[in-house]
């Protein structure tokens, strides 16, 4: 047990006990109900919404707003947190639910502007993303492929997965009761560095099929598909299909949201987004990186227990080590609740080199 986290331990719905398994279970058929049924329709027809998906729009942008309300009375005595917070807040609920929802009133389909390939897999889909206009089709590709990257290396991944992203920002809000429960162990962060590349990796493979078999499998004039690419065309869409089932509906709404009172909100972040493995890749090369004051650490743990990505954050403070890791979001949790100040979170080329006779391998990762 950690300083300052007696009451999160004592709590039956932040300690694994009965309460927490009854919220995971509600949340684990909500999703399932939501995704895999039309049970929810009726409600949203009722309330006006038209689609049960409207209706999860506006219910995921509530749990981010009151969550948020919450995690602001827990951290808003920090400046950077009030400011962050008030971020996700309005990528959510303008970036990502009103101008969807507007655009639609006005019988254009809904963009996401907060949201890049391939964390939307439609966005480099061109049977869709070529219904919208030539402006945000430009727009899909250029902040894909090239604003992501720069802005990366630049600022960390923190400025998305942080500050915008709209899974993220249910972890920070709703999720931030449960930010503790995430597991530190070596084991954790071994499964952690092949299922995120492999879901990165499987979804580069889905992009590249279905870019190949639109490109190959369409007749310009007539638009339909040639039977010459019919095999191509039957395994795109199966691939294609099993990828929105197993990580856009499974690992990140039914696992993802539904894990939190039992593994902490980050499960999918820290697991399984592919843009968060991309995110990781350029943070390693770029500015971002936690410093440590030496020889401050007092080793009372609150830094490693409060990181909801599983970073033993406490290894690196005894040993006097500033870091990079390519799973840390830049919350900055870690830093708001060290009791002597020993961390900090920069945006700087020069970076700190390890101690003399100190090696990764003395580290508990």
């Amino acid at each position: 047990m950690q300083a300052g986290l007696l009451r999160s331990f004592q709590n039956s719905s932040q300690s694994r006990g009965m309460t927490a398994w009854f919220i995971s279970a509600m949340l684990f058929a909500f999703y399932i109900l939501m995704y895999f049924t039309s049970v929810f329709d009726p409600l949203a027809t009722a309330l006006g919404l038209g689609s049960r998906w409207n209706l999860y729009g506006t219910l995921y942008t509530l749990a981010i707003i009151v969550g948020g309300i919450y995690f602001l009375k827990r951290h808003g005595n920090s400046r950077y947190h009030q400011l962050r917070t008030y971020s996700l807040i309005f990528f959510q609920s303008v970036m990502a639910f009103s101008i969807p929802m507007v655009m639609e009133i006005f019988d254009t389909k809904g963009f996401v502007f907060s949201i890049f390939w391939p964390l939307k897999m439609d966005y480099f889909y061109p049977q869709n993303i070529f219904e919208y206009p030539v402006l945000l089709i430009v727009y899909a590709f250029l902040s894909a492929l090239i604003g992501v990257p720069i802005m990366t290396i630049l600022f960390g991944k923190r400025w998305y997965c942080s500050w915008m992203c709209g899974c993220g920002g249910l972890a920070e809000t709703a999720g931030e009761p449960f930010r503790h429960l995430s597991n530190k162990s070596r084991k954790a962060w071994r499964f952690e560095k092949v299922s995120i590349y492999s879901v990165l990796v499987l979804a580069i493979i889905t992009t590249v099929l279905v870019l190949v078999n639109w490109s190959l499998g369409t007749h310009a004039v007539s638009g339909e598909w040639s039977t010459e690419h019919s095999t191509l065309n039957l395994v795109s869409s199966k691939v294609q299909g099993a990828y929105q089932f197993i990580v856009a509906a499974m690992l990140s709404g039914v696992l993802g949201v539904g894990l939190y009172p039992l593994m902490g909100s980050r499960v999918w972040c820290r697991f399984f987004c592919p843009l968060a493995a991309i995110l990781g890749i350029f943070q390693k090369f770029g500015r971002f990186r936690i410093t440590v004051k030496d020889d401050m650490c007092i080793s009372c743990g609150n830094c490693s227990t409060y990181c909801e990505m599983g970073i033993d954050v406490r290894a690196y403070a005894q040993a006097n080590q500033s870091f990079k890791r390519a799973a840390c979001v830049g919350c900055g949790i870690c830093a708001h609740v060290c009791p002597r100040g020993v961390l900090r979170l920069e945006n700087k080329w020069d970076f700190k080199t390890e101690p003399a006779g100190l090696t990764p391998q003395s580290i508990d990762f």
